[in-house]
């Protein structure tokens, strides 16, 4: 049976004119950020209670009517509840854990430019999302309220690219670029695109999930002017992908932006085969690619939301020839400390030499090659 996109609007604010629900704006200036705000729709646990009244010192708590309305209101575990909802364990720090697992502050040369890649660079142009995800990577900088600030300098960063003839690719990430007004993310593109060894642009966004209204058909139009552009976006499961998501989604691709999904592998939220697939069906029918499964970053007190890397291999080899190849994303590990991507595959090179190869199948069949 095919998952279905449903609307969930106005939901939890059933006063609500459409006009207002359907301005990002609105939405923006009502989200749910406090204790008091949780507690007049939902009856949270005690580690629930605790875990916001934490939040004025690790990462702030933010979540958009839109997303608000698709919280578990009677389960805790629930896939969405545990993703943005604070939890008293994210207080708790065990080995190995980092407040900058990719390394990204190491690679940084110049202020809010992460050139880690040789002819790539990640440009972090802000540090507030539309909502805050308790998993986030950069939660040492993302919403204000962490242990460092995020001070972008962007004259230096564009006079660093002018100079670095080898990049040809720039992806804007933050915090989340859409937030910014159609004029001022239109300034960063135009001088991007000024650079003639910038080949292509790339924009991280979680705002089409959590903030669909955002996409506006004037967007639209303005990212059409800065092809090559794609867009990575980021949905964990398949309830996120609501109708007013794909509407959202249909109409950037509809533009000529190729669409691609990152999702981080979560425990209670995605950790399972049927969830999966369930997703990357649903995400081809929004007519984006499922492109990564992260496993979930060593980040300070996220002990809590990681599945074992064991998971996501079981969940690859069960998607890997049981369905379409364009339904079958990368399941890769951030290296720590700065070593980036590595991919993760379940292992169907058996044994080789010079001479041959011995390979096995999806089904378990072994086969010789050469």
């Amino acid at each position: 049976m095919l998952e279905q996109f449903l609307s969930h609007a106005p939901g939890r604010w059933p006063d609500v004119a459409l006009s207002e629900w359907q301005d990002w704006r609105w939405q923006l200036k009502n989200r749910i950020t406090n204790l008091q705000g949780l507690e007049r729709h939902l009856t949270l646990s005690p580690s629930e209670k605790m875990g916001v009244l934490l939040t004025a010192h690790k990462l702030a708590m933010a979540i958009t009517p839109h997303y608000f309305n698709l919280v578990e209101a009677e389960d805790p575990d629930g896939p969405i509840r545990r993703q943005v909802i604070p939890r008293q364990e994210e207080s708790e720090i065990t080995p190995g854990e980092q407040s900058d697992p990719c390394g990204e502050d190491a690679h940084m040369p110049v202020p809010g430019l992460v050139h880690r890649y040789p002819d790539r660079v990640l440009f972090l142009v802000t540090d507030r999302c539309a909502s805050y995800c308790r998993y986030c990577t950069r939660s040492r900088v993302v919403s204000g309220v962490g242990e460092q600030e995020l001070h972008t300098n962007f004259e230096e960063a564009i006079a660093y690219l002018k100079k670095h003839t080898e990049v040809r690719d720039v992806l804007l990430s933050g915090g989340d670029p859409l937030l910014f007004s159609d004029e001022k993310l239109e300034k960063i593109l135009s001088s991007l695109r000024a650079i003639a060894h910038i080949e292509f642009l790339r924009i991280g966004t979680r705002v089409p999930i959590f903030l669909p209204q955002r996409i506006t058909p004037e967007l639209c139009l303005m990212l059409q002017r800065y092809h090559p552009l794609w867009m990575s976006v980021h949905v964990n499961h398949p309830k996120e992908l609501t109708l007013e998501v794909k509407e959202a989604l249909e109409r950037l691709a509809n533009h000529g932006i190729p669409l691609g999904n990152q999702s981080v592998l979560l425990a209670k939220v995605n950790d399972s085969l049927p969830v999966m697939k369930a997703l990357v069906h649903k995400l081809l029918r929004c007519r984006v690619r499922p492109y990564y499964l992260y496993q979930c970053d060593l980040i300070k007190g996220s002990a809590h939301l990681r599945a074992s890397v064991e998971k996501g291999i079981e969940i690859i080899e069960g998607l890997r020839g049981h369905t379409t190849g364009y339904a079958v994303p990368q399941f890769v590990i951030d290296a720590p400390g700065g070593g980036g991507k590595v991919p993760v595959n379940p292992n169907y090179v058996l044994s080789h030499d010079s001479e041959k190869i011995i390979l096995r199948n999806y089904e378990g069949r072994e086969f010789r090659y050469g």
